[in-house]
């Protein structure tokens, strides 16, 4: 099983914002792969379903940015995975341009705040991003 997390901020005030694209990202693959948001657990609105055959948990962390690790904690300890495997973050990255996007298996959080929680939360920066 994958859970791919994106990451942004609850609210109105920032629908639309840059800093929202993984919110915006996971919207996508709900639409595209007929996945429904219907949990709220783990700090986090989540969707199960598939996508390439593949199990997957789309998540959404509702804990503000800054505070992105602590759900993601809670949902790698309640699923077990492997976070080096199968855990995905997804979010924007002010060194690239707009509609610029890059894969990474590993990496420093790069002075964005919703990552250096994560890392912190898992004592590691080894996951996908």
């Amino acid at each position: 099983m994958y859970i791919i997390v994106g990451l942004g901020n609850p609210g109105r005030k920032y629908a639309g914002t840059r800093h929202n694209i993984g919110f915006n990202v996971i919207t996508r693959l709900c639409d595209d792969y007929n996945i429904s948001m219907n949990i709220n657990k783990h700090k986090a609105i989540c969707g199960a379903g598939f996508i390439a055959g593949k199990k997957v948990l789309l998540a959404m962390p509702q804990t503000y940015m800054n505070l992105s690790g602590e759900s993601v904690r809670q949902l790698v300890d309640f699923y077990k995975i492997d976070v080096e495997n199968e855990l995905i973050i997804v979010y924007d990255d002010i060194s690239l341009p707009v509609g610029r996007m890059r894969i990474r298996a590993k990496g420093s959080a790069g002075g964005h705040n919703g990552m250096k929680s994560i890392i912190s939360h898992l004592g590691t920066d080894v996951f996908a991003r």
